[in-house]
């Protein structure tokens, strides 16, 4: 068997700038597979329930562990793994358990900044201020996940990226009841 691939869990509200430090983050490793969040649901070809509407509920948890599953292969094979998208505190229990260990980090600049960022988008991406305050919400007080935070508010992207790979480094990786992997 191939060494185990490390996994970086990169989330955060809508505008925190998680897509350009994935890709920036993925860049510097040397074997290593980025799995857009996004993309797991936008493969959602009929039924589809917007995932910010309460009725998702079970479809994103299907998601979620869709994308664990697709990691836990790619890592098992000894690939390192950056998940770019929200998986917020609330689904780490659909997602951790596929998973052998991994590092979460939650990228949260100041709600200014994101939605500043977030509108200045252009569609498909979420551009409407409402969801956006409510996703940005959502990630606002993450309790025993608060030390996970780094605020790239005041940052640019190249200390972003040196922030986020030094709370890699520095925070130790969230491990959960393995599940039958694949």
């Amino acid at each position: 068997m191939d060494k185990q691939g490390s996994v970086v869990v990169l989330t955060g509200p809508p505008g925190a700038g998680k897509t350009t430090v994935a890709m920036e983050l993925a860049k510097r490793r040397s074997q290593c597979v980025l799995l857009d969040g996004d993309s797991f649901f936008n493969a959602l070809v009929s039924g589809r329930i917007p995932p910010r509407e309460t009725a998702s509920d079970s479809q994103n948890r299907t998601v979620v562990r869709s994308i664990g599953a697709a990691v836990a292969q790619y890592a098992a094979g000894g690939f390192d793994v950056i998940v770019d998208g929200i998986i917020g505190p609330w689904m780490l229990d659909e997602f951790g358990p596929s998973v052998e260990s991994f590092s979460y980090v939650v990228l949260r600049p100041s709600e200014a900044v994101a939605m500043e960022r977030a509108q200045a988008r252009s569609a498909p991406a979420l551009v409407d201020e409402g969801p956006i305050a409510k996703m940005y919400g959502e990630f606002a007080d993450l309790a025993e996940y608060e030390p996970n935070v780094v605020d790239s508010s005041d940052l640019d992207q190249s200390a972003t990226i040196d922030a986020v790979e030094a709370a890699i480094k520095d925070r130790p990786a969230l491990t959960f009841p393995p599940v039958d992997r694949l």
